[in-house]
């Protein structure tokens, strides 16, 4: 399977100017090239790359290879939109949203990802070192840091692109590396049972508990600086808004990291399943009143489920999606279905059997005999790929980051 290691590069100041030129050159080019293929409704490859290919090498000064990596770029992008539009991530056509979407060419950022192969790139793992084409020619003995276990990593399983890119003013190199996967489990001796939620982030049908209170005061307390800031409009104001803008979604991010690792090892030690719930499309389904609208945009519950899936099938764990439909109102014990059991966000008590317990355990506990049961009919694991790398433009990449090393134990 493919992962991504991501390293941060720590280029000298003549370094990152070459950088910076090369990745603003690339993505006007594929912005260039974007506009030709919106207009000509061309988004075929190697069409586009006879219509654009001589120009961009030209008019941007770049080499072959990056030439290349350009035109395909905007063809990647073109089928990430088109998949998206399809399955409905961008709303329904005619909305204001999907208009936006259709009506106009891509624009690529000029901090976005370029691709590089190893023409173009090459590593010198053990001196940690990288040499790099640029627009100024090949920069060599760029430094970058990286932990003993990405090293590993980047060592013995580094194949294929490497994508470069600027956040923040740091430079980083994301590269794909070709993970051998377990043997998947096709026996589970069971399944455990998940379920997601914001109040508490994951809870399992074995009673355990991940709670997300710390998380929810610091989302809070974020939202609540934002405010500020952005009332005081002051340039140091904007200054602080610029450096805590990715904050939140970085520990959020690490927090669904270490939930996933704790998740899949458990079921792996176990011999077990992870049976999840399908909520594709609960931010369309549900209507919210507006206090709540901030706290539910921001429950990163797709991104823990695509951490779940991954890091199952690294370990060959079997992943099954259930429907979610009245798990949080159905009696784990006697299987007694009545809105009124719920009757507080933490507690369920059933009407018919008298049953009693924490309200996200019974609903995993319903969640994990569904995966059982549709397992027993001959469901299939769910547990897809990892989505395609998405290459940098109007807000579309990044893929997944094996960032496993960081994550050491659950974060309770």
């Amino acid at each position: 399977m493919k992962l991504t290691v991501q390293v941060r590069l720590l280029p000298t100041p003549i370094q990152a100017v070459a950088l910076e030129a090369t990745l603003h050159a690339c993505n006007e080019a594929a912005t260039w090239a974007s506009e030709v293929a919106f207009e000509k409704d061309v988004k075929n490859n190697f069409v586009l790359r006879r219509l654009t290919y001589e120009a961009v090498k030209a008019r941007w000064n770049l080499g072959a290879q990056a030439a290349q990596h350009v035109v395909k770029k905007t063809c990647d992008a073109y089928a990430t939109l088109k998949a998206n539009l399809k399955a409905g991530n961008l709303g329904k056509p005619g909305s204001n949203r999907y208009r936006r979407a259709t009506e106009r060419p891509i624009a690529f950022r000029a901090q976005g990802a370029q691709p590089y192969d190893d023409r173009m790139l090459s590593w010198q793992i053990t001196e940690r070192r990288v040499s790099i084409w640029t627009t100024a020619g090949r920069v060599k003995n760029v430094a970058f840091t990286a932990s003993p276990e990405q090293l590993a990593t980047l060592t013995q399983y580094r194949k294929g692109e490497s994508d470069l890119l600027e956040r923040d003013g740091m430079w980083f190199l994301n590269a794909t590396c070709e993970i051998p996967e377990a043997e998947p489990n096709t026996d589970p001796v069971d399944f455990l049972g998940l379920d997601l939620g914001i109040v508490n982030i994951a809870t399992t049908s074995d009673g355990e508990i991940m709670a997300g209170r710390e998380l929810n005061r610091i989302r809070a307390r974020e939202r609540g600086l934002r405010t500020k800031l952005q009332r005081k409009n002051t340039p140091s104001a904007k200054r602080r808004l610029k450096k805590r803008r990715r904050k939140e979604a970085r520990r959020a991010r690490d927090i669904n990291h270490k939930i996933a690792k704790h998740v899949v090892a458990e079921a792996e030690r176990t011999g077990r399943g992870i049976a999840l719930e399908d909520l594709t499309g609960i931010r369309e389904r549900v209507r919210l009143r507006k206090p709540q609208r901030a706290t539910h945009s921001s429950w990163s519950f797709a991104q823990l489920g695509q951490f779940i899936a991954y890091k199952a099938r690294k370990a060959g764990v079997a992943v099954v999606h259930v429907d979610p439909a009245y798990t949080s109102r159905t009696c784990a014990e006697c299987g007694h279905i009545d809105r009124a059991n719920r009757v507080s966000q933490a507690w369920f008590a059933c009407r018919n059997c008298g049953f009693v317990d924490h309200a996200d355990r019974n609903g995993s506990r319903n969640i994990r005999a569904r995966a059982w049961e549709l397992w027993r009919r001959g469901a299939p694991s769910t547990a897809p790929a990892p989505p395609p790398r998405k290459r940098g433009g109007a807000g579309r990449n990044r893929s997944i980051t094996a960032s496993d090393a960081r994550c050491a134990s659950p974060a309770f």
